[in-house]
C-alpha cells in the first residue's frame, strides 16, 4: 500500500494531535468557570446603546478569546446571549450571528493555538524535519486579517446581511399548527384504564402525548405508567393521517388543532435546543439518546438548516446546527441547563436568559495555568505539547476539573480527523503526489514569481476549505506548499502561511467551518446569505494575503 500499518496510526501519536486534544481540555476548563458567559451577558448593555459599537466590541472580544480558546464553545456560549440581546433591543439576530462566527475565525488565525488547523500544519512541518511554528508566528498577519475583517463587516457585511427577524412564537416558527391536536377519550374507548405504555398504539403510530387534562388538573409530559380515564383530554403531536388511525382503532373523539394555544401556560416549557459541533449527539437519533426519559421532554420538530422536520422525529440523525423544538416539564428545566453548562456542551439552550454562576477563584487559577503554558511555549522554555499535558494534570490535581471533564472536553471527531489527515499527508509524500503537484504549480506560475505561487496556493486552499473541512484542506495542501518551497529553494514559511490562513478562511458557505454551521439555523439564514456576504470577504483576504505574506514572511 501507499502507507504501512505503522504509518497509518502514527497520526495519533503526532505532537499536533496530542496538543489539540489537551487544548480542548484547557478550553473546557475555562468554560466551566462561567467567565465566558459573564462576559457575553455584559455586552448586552452596549448593544442597546449603540449597535455598531456593540458589534465591533463583540467581534474584538470574541476574536481575542478565540485566539486562545477553542472557538466552538465560544460560539456555543454567545449564541443564546446574542439572540436574547437582539430580542430585547429590537433588531434581528441575523445581523449579529454571522459576524460572531466570522470573529472566531479571525481570532483563530492570530496564534498557533487558535485552531486545530494551525497546530496541524505545525505538526506537518515538524514531521518534515522543519522547526514548528512559534505560538505567535501567525500574529502579524492574523491581526491584519482581524482588523480588516471587522472593518469589512461593519462597513459592508452588515448591510449585506438579511434583516430576518426570528419568529417569537415557536409554534409558528416550526409550523406546528397542523401537528398539535387535542383528542378526548369517550365512554367505551378501549384505552380506558390502561397505562400509556400498555397502549401500543401510541408508540406504533409514533404519537407523543404532551399533556393530559382531567377536569381542572393538567398533567404535563405524563410518564409511561400514567393510567388513562374516561373524558381525559389528550394534547398530542401527530399529523392528520396518524390521528385518523388513532381514532379508528381506539374510539377516540374530537379533533381540535392547538397550534395557536399557549403550550407554555401549563407546567411545561417550550425550548429550542441546538446541537453543537462537538456534541456527543451528532449522528445519533432521539431514540438512541432515549430523549423522552432522559430529559423528560417531548420532541415537536427538528430544524435542519432550511428544512423543518415533523415526521419520524425519533429516527432523524442529528447533525451540528440542528435545532430541536421540545416541550420540557418546567421543574426539569434546571436539570436540562445543568446538563448543558460546563465543558463543551452537547447542545445550546437558545431560550436561555440566565448567566451561569461565575466562579472567580476557579477562573483565576485556571487562567494563570493557561497563561503559564502560553508564556513558556512562547519563550521556548517548554514544548507546547508538554505544557498542555502538564497543565491538564495540574488542573485535575487542583480539582478544578475531573477525569470525566477531561474526556468530555475533547472533541474526538476532530482528533480522529487530524490523525487521518496526517496519514493523508504521508500518503501524498510516499506516492510522490506532493512533488508532482508542486512541479505543476512551479511550471505554471513560476514565471510570474513566487508571489503568484503564494496567491495560487491561497486561492486553491480557500476554495477547497469551503467544501472540505479546514483540517483536511490543510493536510492536503501543506505538504505541497513545503515541496513547492523546496523546489524553488525558498523559505517554507510564506508558502505554509498561505495554506494555513486560507484553510481557516471559510466565509462563503455554512458547511465549510463548524461555527458557520452552528449559526446557520440559529440565525434563520439561507445558504445564499453566507455566499452573499462571504465571497467578497474571501476575495478581500485573498488580495491581502497575496501582497502581505511576502512582506511579513520574506522568501
Amino acid at each position: 500500500g501507499v502507507v504501512s500499518p505503522k504509518e497509518g496510526v502514527e497520526g495519533f501519536s503526532n505532537n499536533a494531535t496530542i496538543t489539540v486534544a489537551f487544548m480542548f481540555v484547557l478550553s473546557g476548563a475555562l468554560l466551566k468557570t462561567g467567565a465566558l458567559q459573564l462576559i457575553a451577558f455584559r455586552l448586552s448593555g452596549l448593544f442597546r446603546k449603540n449597535f455598531m459599537l456593540g458589534l465591533v466590541l463583540m467581534m474584538l472580544l470574541v476574536a481575542l478569546i478565540s485566539a486562545f480558546v477553542n472557538n466552538t464553545p465560544v460560539v456555543a456560549v454567545f449564541i443564546p446571549v446574542v439572540i436574547q440581546i437582539a430580542r430585547s433591543a429590537g433588531f434581528p439576530p441575523s445581523k449579529i450571528l454571522i459576524p460572531l462566527s466570522f470573529a472566531t475565525i479571525f481570532g483563530g488565525t492570530c496564534t498557533l493555538i487558535g485552531t486545530s488547523t494551525n497546530i496541524l500544519v505545525s505538526g506537518i512541518m515538524e514531521k518534515e524535519g522543519l522547526p514548528g511554528m512559534n505560538i505567535f508566528l501567525m500574529a502579524p498577519l492574523g491581526l491584519v486579517f482581524l482588523g480588516a475583517g471587522i472593518l469589512y463587516m461593519v462597513v459592508v457585511g452588515v448591510r449585506l446581511l438579511p434583516a430576518r427577524n426570528a419568529e417569537k412564537d415557536l409554534r409558528k416558527k416550526f409550523s406546528m399548527r397542523d401537528y398539535l391536536m387535542e383528542v378526548g377519550i369517550p365512554e367505551g374507548s378501549n384505552l380506558i384504564g390502561k397505562q400509556i405504555l400498555e397502549c401500543g398504539l401510541f408508540s406504533e403510530l409514533e404519537i407523543d402525548i404532551l399533556s393530559i387534562k382531567r377536569g381542572t388538573q393538567v398533567y404535563s409530559v405524563p410518564p409511561g405508567d400514567f393510567i388513562l380515564h374516561r373524558d381525559d383530554l389528550l394534547n398530542i403531536r401527530c399529523n392528520a393521517e396518524k390521528l385518523r388511525g388513532l381514532k379508528d382503532r381506539s374510539l377516540m373523539q374530537s379533533q381540535i388543532a392547538i397550534g395557536d394555544t399557549d403550550l407554555s401556560a401549563r407546567n411545561a416549557t417550550l425550548v429550542e435546543l441546538m446541537i453543537t459541533a462537538n456534541s456527543r449527539f451528532e449522528g445519533k437519533t432521539l431514540r438512541e439518546l432515549d430523549f423522552r426519559r432522559r430529559y423528560r421532554g417531548v420532541p415537536l420538530a427538528i430544524q435542519h438548516r432550511e428544512e423543518i422536520v415533523h415526521e419520524n422525529l425519533y429516527d432523524v440523525s442529528l447533525r451540528p446546527g440542528d435545532i430541536l423544538l421540545a416541550e420540557i416539564k418546567s421543574h426539569f428545566l434546571p436539570d436540562l441547563q445543568d446538563d448543558e453548562n460546563g465543558r463543551s456542551p452537547d447542545f445550546v439552550l437558545l431560550s436561555e436568559d440566565e448567566v451561569q454562576d461565575f466562579k472567580p477563584k476557579r477562573f483565576w487559577a485556571t487562567i494563570l495555568i493557561v497563561m503559564a503554558v502560553i508564556v513558556l511555549a512562547t519563550t521556548g522554555t517548554l514544548d507546547i505539547m508538554i505544557g498542555t499535558i502538564a497543565a491538564t494534570c495540574l488542573l485535575v490535581l487542583m480539582k478544578l476539573i475531573n477525569m470525566k471533564d477531561v474526556y468530555q472536553s475533547i472533541n474526538w471527531n476532530i482528533i480522529f480527523l487530524l490523525a487521518g489527515a496526517l496519514t493523508l499527508g504521508t500518503a501524498m509524500q510516499n506516492s510522490g503526489l506532493d512533488i508532482i503537484i508542486a512541479e505543476g504549480l512551479v511550471n505554471n506560475l513560476g514565471a510570474m514569481g513566487p508571489m503568484a505561487i503564494i496567491s495560487g496556493l491561497y486561492l486553491i486552499s480557500s476554495i477547497l476549505t469551503e467544501i472540505m473541512s479546514n483540517n483536511a484542506t490543510a493536510a492536503l495542501l501543506a505538504p505541497i506548499a513545503i515541496s513547492t518551497a523546496n523546489q524553488l529553494d525558498l523559505s517554507v514559511i510564506p508558502f505554509v502561511m498561505a495554506v494555513t490562513f486560507a484553510a481557516s478562511a471559510s466565509f462563503s458557505t455554512p458547511v465549510g467551518y463548524q461555527t458557520n454551521t452552528m449559526v446557520y439555523s440559529a440565525g434563520n439564514y439561507k445558504f445564499r446569505d453566507f455566499l452573499k456576504v462571504g465571497i467578497w470577504l474571501n476575495l478581500f483576504f485573498w488580495l491581502l494575503a497575496t501582497f502581505l505574506i511576502p512582506i511579513i514572511y520574506p522568501f
